[in-house]
């Protein structure tokens, strides 16, 4: 049965997002996600983790301007130290947390760069945040976006992403993938998922098309959750989705997994 975790991001935004821990323990969930949690004192949100009994899965490492549409910034040369200095604040929040995943968006191809340049910035850049967070056990997830909702996002495909991690060749890199994204690129799935498994460190759900919560679209996800528990996947799957209506009503998809 899949551990399921709720994406505070893009889940309960009917509420403040402090409140946003309660509210999803209360439905059911025992573990928490979200894209940054920067905006808040770590010590505040750990304080919502204890009272709440939740565990904190994962969140992302500062991605520059996200609010103006930047997707990260480890593929660009000239922020380099920009990046090192992100890895650093999010290893002190993930420490203070007990947070074991951060993942590293590469960011949307400047036009006026080489792709072979970028790709052996995001390298360097990976090895020094896979390095950096080796000492406390904790992973880099490398997640490859669909470019229909970026457009321009530099790592969108999961052989990509692969040939990235074997180039760092770091034991605490791995795949983040995302069902959802991978679904609008790429389709096949199951058979994507099994040649990988390996790799993953983390799974990511929505439906397609609208990324709403699973029932809503395309995706047969009853099978998939069956598929992943077979393969012997026993991590989390985090549900990163605009609910279709308010969250609490669209989680009757999930009230199986949950109990």
């Amino acid at each position: 049965m899949p551990k399921l975790a709720a994406n505070l991001t893009m889940m309960f935004n009917e509420v403040p997002f402090l409140d946003r821990f309660g509210v999803a323990a209360k439905a059911g969930f025992r573990g928490v996600e979200y894209l940054f949690p920067y905006d808040f004192p770590k010590e505040a949100i750990g304080e919502q983790l204890d009272k709440h009994d939740l565990q904190q899965v994962l969140f992302d490492f500062p991605a520059g301007n996200f609010a103006a549409g930047e997707r990260g910034n480890a593929i660009q040369p000239g922020r380099k130290g920009e990046f090192q200095d992100g890895v650093g604040k999010a290893l002190e929040y993930a420490k203070a947390l007990n947070c074991k995943r951060i993942t590293c968006l590469a960011g949307l191809a400047p036009k006026d760069i080489a792709a072979s340049e970028l790709q052996d910035t995001l390298i360097e850049n990976l090895k020094f945040a896979t390095k950096e967070a080796e000492p406390f056990g904790i992973n880099v997830m490398l997640e490859p976006l669909n470019t229909v909702d970026t457009p321009g996002f530099f790592l969108f495909r999961t052989n990509h992403a692969l040939s990235i991690i074997e180039a760092v060749g770091a034991p605490n890199l791995k795949l983040q993938y995302d069902i959802y994204h991978m679904q609008i690129m790429e389709g096949d799935l199951a058979r994507t998922i099994q040649a990988n498994k390996a790799s993953i460190g983390h799974f990511q759900l929505a439906d397609n098309p609208g990324r709403n919560e699973p029932g809503t679209g395309e995706i047969n996800y009853d099978f998939l959750f069956s598929f992943i528990d077979k393969m012997g996947y026993d991590g989390w799957i985090g549900c990163e989705y605009k609910s279709a209506a308010d969250t609490v009503s669209g989680l009757k998809w999930a009230q199986a997994y949950l109990k």
